[in-house]
This record gives structure tokens, sequence and C-alpha cells, in this order.
């Protein structure tokens, strides 16, 4: 069977995007067809200045999110990122591999890092080499996928070249893993601004759908969508990006073709009503089982424990090997047994 691993950054609320991009097929396809770890990374949210209070606040809010929207913890691993320490012990280690070069080329430190000069604060370290510590993440449990979106690729080429090169130097220790992205809506975009992605960390509003917005919230955002000039509905995600966006929301909601939708509709003003309703429809349930969730924290907190104790089984023995290959003394410790896979 094969090991999936993928995470999520806690770096604003969850949105329709991260959904229909990434969590539904985590909870539809992955943990059923797979051995399955799903992070909430909270330590790459540390990267750059952040209020300590809602780092807590959103990766608690991020589990249970996941949790509500299928993951079941009988059929796949769900846990924190800084609950294994392997992540961290393993992360310094391929530090030691990679080249700053590699790390000063990731597009994420390119577009984040004038950001910060701009907004008068320094550059974190943390920034330059984080990529390193989602390698560390992939490669601690000899993962053979990662479901990513498009934007995220760069990343998983790097883990690949870490792990072969690793392996050719000091013998073979890690799987190379593959990046397999999903299908249909794999960036849903910013309703305002339909050529970004609808990020988590965009607080603009108007534009994003989270997946505890009330229906009224959604119906309002999707109604105020940009559209495109002209009145007619076509997919054409160069020259309609408004009505493509619209169309492949529509589309993942309902399982259907954005091409395909686009000849059900005369006017723009249907297209939105049909995908407003087709959102509310599907963030629905996902928010009537948070409810239910929050009423019993006890229940998250007992699963994130669980999580990350069979998570740092899992990871220990690779890390462990690592720690051995590249050439240091192995430390006493109680033996932890290697992982059913």
């Amino acid at each position: 069977m094969a090991r999936v691993f993928s995470g999520i950054k806690p770096t604003g609320h969850l949105t329709l995007g991260n959904y229909l991009g990434a969590v539904r097929r985590w909870a539809e396809v992955d943990q059923h067809r797979s051995d399955a770890l799903f992070c909430v990374v909270d330590l790459h949210a540390l990267t750059v200045e952040h209020d300590p209070a809602r780092v807590l606040r959103l990766s608690r809010q991020a589990a249970t999110l996941l949790l509500a929207s299928g993951l079941d913890p009988e059929l796949c691993t769900v846990f924190l990122q800084s609950h294994v320490d392997e992540h961290t012990r393993l992360s310094y280690l391929l530090e030691c591999v990679a080249t700053d070069g590699e790390m000063r080329r990731m597009i994420q430190y390119k577009e984040k890092a004038p950001r910060e000069r701009e907004r008068g604060g320094s550059v974190r370290l943390s920034l330059l080499t984080y990529p390193v510590l989602m390698a560390a993440d992939i490669l601690a449990y000899g993962a053979d996928e990662v479901p990513v979106g498009e934007d995220q690729t760069q990343h998983v080429e790097l883990t690949r070249d870490l792990a072969v090169r690793f392996n050719q130097r000091y013998g073979h220790t890690f799987v190379v893993p593959r990046a397999t992205p999903p299908v249909v809506a794999a960036r849903v975009m910013n309703l305002q601004d339909p050529t970004s992605k609808m990020g988590k960390s965009d607080d603009s509003g108007s534009g994003i759908v989270h997946l505890l917005d009330e229906p009224a919230v959604v119906r309002r955002k999707v109604m105020r969508a940009v559209t495109d000039s002209g009145r007619d509905v076509e997919y054409d995600r160069e020259a309609r990006p408004g009505v493509a966006n619209l169309l492949e929301i529509l589309a993942a909601c309902t399982g259907g073709d954005p091409k395909a939708l686009a000849g059900d509709y005369a006017s723009y003003g249907a297209l939105k009503k049909d995908t407003a309703e087709a959102v509310v429809e599907v963030l629905g349930p996902i928010r009537a089982r948070h409810r239910e969730l929050c009423a019993d924290p006890s229940y998250v907190e007992g699963v994130l424990r669980r999580g990350a104790e069979k998570a740092r089984a899992m990871a220990r023995p690779t890390v462990d090997a690592v720690h051995r290959a590249i050439g240091l003394v192995p430390a006493v410790s109680e033996p932890v047994p290697d992982p059913v896979r």
C-alpha cells in the first residue's frame, strides 16, 4: 500500500480553495486507498512575523476542520507537526545536504522576502530554510506520494533532489516521493481577483470563501464575484478568468465539467446563483460537524495525541537511520518498534 503525506499551514482560516483543492481529496480518496498521514504544519507558520495566540488558535481550528471535512482517525493519521520531534531532528541533517543556491531559488522565498522587507521587518532565516523542513516532513515517513497543488510542486522537487543526493552520498535511506496533483479545481482563485489564488493568508475578505462562513456570507461573496467583459458564459481560463473560476468551482462542487456547464447558462447572474448554492450545500455538513467537534474538545485533543504517537513511531526508525548514515553516534534510548506498513 502506498504511503501518502500532506500538510496544511495554519496561517489563516481554511478556505473553499483549501477544501476543493486538497482536503476533500484527502477525505474522499487518499485515506481510503493508502497509508495516509495528514499534518497541521504549525512550525511553518513561524517563518514570518506572527501573533502566537493566533497561530495557536488557527492550529486547533485547522485540525478540527480536517476532521470535520471527513478525515477519519481510524483510517488515517492526523497530528500537529510540532508534536513530533523527528521533523526538526531530520530538518537540520537535510540542511547539511541542501545548498544555499537551492534555497534562494525557491519561489515562495523570492516572493515573501521582499514583502517582509517592505513592511520594515527583517527576513527570518527560517523563511529561507523552511523548504528543507517541508522535505523532512515528507521524508521522515517514507512517503511515496505527496498530494499538492501546482504552487507546491517545486517543494516536492526539492524533496526528491535531497532524497536522491542523500542516498547517493550516504547509502540508500530515503524513499523518493512523487507529487500527485489534483485534477478539477486544483487552484480555486480569488473571487475578486481571479488571477490570484484563494489563499488563506489573504485577509482581504470579499474574495475569499472560508469554510466557516455563514450561508448568507457565502452567497454575498459569490454574487459579488468579479466576472469578465461580455455577456456570454464561456469557459476560457486565459481570456475569461472570472467566469472560468466560477465554472470550476461549480464543477468541483457538483461533479460536473466546467466546459459542459458553460453551455447551461445564458447569464452571469444565473451562474453566480447556482455556484453560490452549490458552495453553501458543500460547506453545510462541514460547518455542522465543526460545531459538534468544538463542543467536545477532548475528542480532538485525543485524536491529535494518538496521531502524534503513531507518527512518532513511524518516523523515528527513518530518522535514526539517517543519523547513522551521516556519521552520528546513535543515542541510547528505548527501542521503538518498526511500524506496521
